[in-house]
């Protein structure tokens, strides 16, 4: 277990480091965290937990996720760990040249055309297969209950929201877009702080995907309401894709830092980045966090290894590197000795804004689950399946329309995937599941967070609570309104461009459970920059 002094805060942070013993649900919305509470004490474990919080998000934090969204997950069982790529491709039907002739030189971010296979109800239902230990309908409930009798809005929420129904209301022009005003701004307008919102579309699918294990989503009624609407529309999704869609099983991927190995789920998603930046880091000796030093080592080495993902990151089968060679010592030296004095500029894409759900889940049997799900960028594509309550997600705006791009666009390609659960054991023994969401924020606060934790001992509560700062592009970092003025005055004497910003929404939103091996006591942070909660027990 990582050592910390569970009453040192050296942040200004308003909660304390939660302890339990029987179970942990630490999330972004406390009425979520309360639904995975519930399956626990009804007898499940924590995959249960996990699933009953995740479709709970889907209704009480449409902000950032969907049930039209994709999942991943890092599951430690039995003394192993699994993981879970729910990611969908793109549509069969689509191709550069099409995409092309609807008048795109790159792919849109909005509209049926960036809307790939959603995998999050594949993931629930695959979960819960293999690992659950409740019947899948009763994961269900929760949300189903919320979607039916409605919940009040909480603070980060109804400001997301309220940002959200202002844009739209400028770009969603076409008849496409009115399902998602019907179903988000009923009133045509977001609904405030405190007030009760519900959706009767949401309850509807909820229950039909608890009742049949998804199997309606993708291969019955759900997916034939989804594929006659984008066929009605000019969409390119279509039944045969959901059909043919499974999610898949896979070896999660890790270095070891200090001691300790940091597991994350290989390509297509962007988890490679964290690991490839800690292997430069791990070459360094960090004695002090809040340092001009420490600051722009991080900087540098996450510069260096954005470069490397964006450069080869895509589906697993179309890279052209090999992920144990990025994650080599021998290429960890390599990329270290570039890191000098002064900021360097690496050639790197330009990182963009999203929406995303992350939760952690532990019960008293040892078990825990990292998981995390996302319509990308907020609410996605504005594609709202009408009565259905499902917003689609707008993953492949990520894709390509080069054809010299590692990540170009192909029919049932996976994209690169920005969403990623991390996790963290030490020796045989899981030490918890922790994450960062938030688009391309993601890599960069779980290489922070787990430096907060190792190098510094800084308990999960103020781990989460460090100041935060994201590489950008270029020599561009913003910084956090609680980031020290007299460190960004001297990473920008460095060459770094220091960007100081008032709102702390572009800098990722964290959960952290612990679990002592010894007592099995559950140690658990949440987010102070969203609605976060720990639901113990």
């Amino acid at each position: 277990m990582v050592h910390y002094d569970a009453r040192y805060h050296p942040y200004a942070s308003k909660r304390n480091t939660v302890y339990s013993r029987n179970g942990m649900v630490a999330t972004s919305q406390p009425l979520a965290a309360q639904a995975g509470l519930d399956m626990l004490k009804k007898g499940g474990n924590a995959v249960d937990a996990a699933i009953a919080t995740a479709a709970a998000l889907t209704v009480v934090e449409p902000t950032s996720n969907g049930i039209g969204g994709d999942a991943f997950a890092l599951v430690w069982i039995k003394d192993e760990i699994y993981g879970l790529n729910a990611s969908g491709g793109a549509p069969a039907a689509i191709s550069i040249d099409k995409v092309k002739e609807k008048g795109h030189e790159e792919m849109p971010t909005f509209g049926m055309t960036p809307v790939t296979v959603p995998g999050a109800p594949s993931a629930w239902a695959a979960l819960s297969e293999r690992f659950g230990k409740l019947d899948f309908a009763e994961l269900m409930e929760p949300a189903i209950r919320y979607a039916t009798e409605g919940y009040p809005v909480t603070p980060v929420l109804g400001h997301n929201w309220e940002k959200a129904v202002n844009k739209f209301k400028e770009i969603f022009t076409e008849k496409e877009f009115n399902h998602w005003f019907e179903t988000f701004a009923p009133d045509g307008r977001a609904p405030k702080i405190g007030e009760m919102w519900k959706s009767e579309g949401h309850a509807k699918t909820l229950k039909e995907i608890g009742e049949t294990k998804a199997e309606s989503f993708y291969r019955g009624n759900i997916a034939d309401q989804i594929d006659a609407f984008f066929q009605k529309n000019g969409g390119f999704l279509s039944k045969e894709d959901l059909a043919a869609y499974e999610p898949t099983w896979v070896d999660p991927i890790k270095v070891n830092y200090r001691g300790y190995d940091v597991w994350e789920i290989p390509p297509n998603g962007q988890g490679l980045i964290a690991l490839m930046a800690l292997n430069m880091l791990k070459g360094f000796e960090f004695t002090e966090k809040d340092c001009v030093d420490t600051y722009h080592k991080q900087m540098e080495a996450m510069k260096l290894a954005f470069t490397d993902g964006l450069q080869h990151i895509t589906e697993d089968k179309e890279m052209k590197v090999l992920v144990d060679d990025l994650l080599s010592e021998q290429y960890a030296e390599e990329r270290r000795s570039l890191i000098g004095e002064e900021a360097i500029l690496p050639e790197a894409g330009e990182p963009k804004s999203s929406g995303t759900v992350y939760l952690s889940t532990a019960d008293g049997e040892g078990n825990m689950v990292s998981f995390i799900q996302s319509n990308y960028m907020g609410f996605g594509s504005g594609i709202v399946v009408p009565g259905t309550g499902i917003a689609m997600q707008n993953r492949g705006h990520t894709f390509s329309l080069n054809e010299k791009d590692v990540n170009v666009l192909k029919p049932g390609k996976q994209t690169y995937h920005t969403i990623i659960p991390g996790f963290l054991s030490k020796g045989d023994q899981p030490v918890g599941p922790f994450g960062v969401m938030g688009g391309f924020m993601q890599p960069q606060g779980h290489a922070q967070v787990v430096m907060n934790m190792i190098d510094f001992q800084l308990n999960p509560q103020a781990a989460l609570d460090a100041p935060r700062w994201q590489w950008i592009k270029d020599k561009q970092i913003k910084v956090d309104p609680s980031f020290p003025e007299h460190l960004a005055q001297a990473l920008q004497r460095k060459g770094h461009h220091i960007i100081r910003e008032v709102d702390h929404g572009d800098f990722g939103r964290g959960q952290i459970i612990c679990r002592d091996p010894e007592t099995g006591v559950l140690a658990g942070g949440t987010e102070m920059r969203t609605d976060g909660s720990i639901a113990a027990w």
